[in-house]
């Protein structure tokens, strides 16, 4: 009984069993091993992926702090700057508070010294008017008179006109 294709049943049962059994085997130690293989491969390309996945946000997290710093570090340097700006203009102004207060005392104290000097001089020449007008009214007069009485009485009225000329 020739068949189709040239096939007889007791051929086509055989090579259907030896099909059967090479698929049996094929599927015991090659699909299996293969398949394991595969999804093994495709886990480790997974936990890869979500690994990289989990490095980027990380990455960008990072990043984004790194920025925050970063804006940070820059606004405290604005700080501090301005604190020194401040800083440096106190101490100008406080430099020139002294500046005039020293100043001011050092007018003071030579008005003071002018005023004595002044005062000196005035009494050095009160002084030597009441010399020359005791020798004038001695010659005048001339007679010895009493220096002490005529020296008070000369000093009296340059004092009383003094203080009406400083009115």
């Amino acid at each position: 009984m020739e068949g189709f294709l040239g096939l007889t049943l007791p051929s086509f049962i055989g090579q259907l069993i030896n099909f059967l059994i090479l698929l049996g085997l094929l599927t015991f130690f090659g699909y299996k091993p293969i398949r394991k293989m595969l999804d093994e491969r495709s886990n480790r390309i997974k936990q890869s992926m979500e690994h990289a996945e989990a490095t980027k946000r990380e990455y960008e997290q990072a990043q984004v702090e790194v920025e925050k710093q970063i804006r940070k570090a820059r606004d405290e340097g604005q700080s501090i700057i301005g604190q020194a700006a401040q800083a440096g203009e106190s101490v100008k102004e406080e430099a020139r508070k002294e500046a005039r207060k020293e100043a001011q005392a050092i007018a003071k104290r030579t008005r003071a010294e002018l005023e004595r000097e002044r005062d000196k001089i005035i009494d050095e020449l009160r002084k030597e008017f009441v010399d020359t007008a005791i020798l004038a009214a001695e010659r005048v007069i001339s007679e010895t008179l009493d220096k002490g009485k005529h020296r008070r009485l000369i000093e009296k009225t340059l004092e009383e006109s003094a203080t009406l000329s400083r009115n």
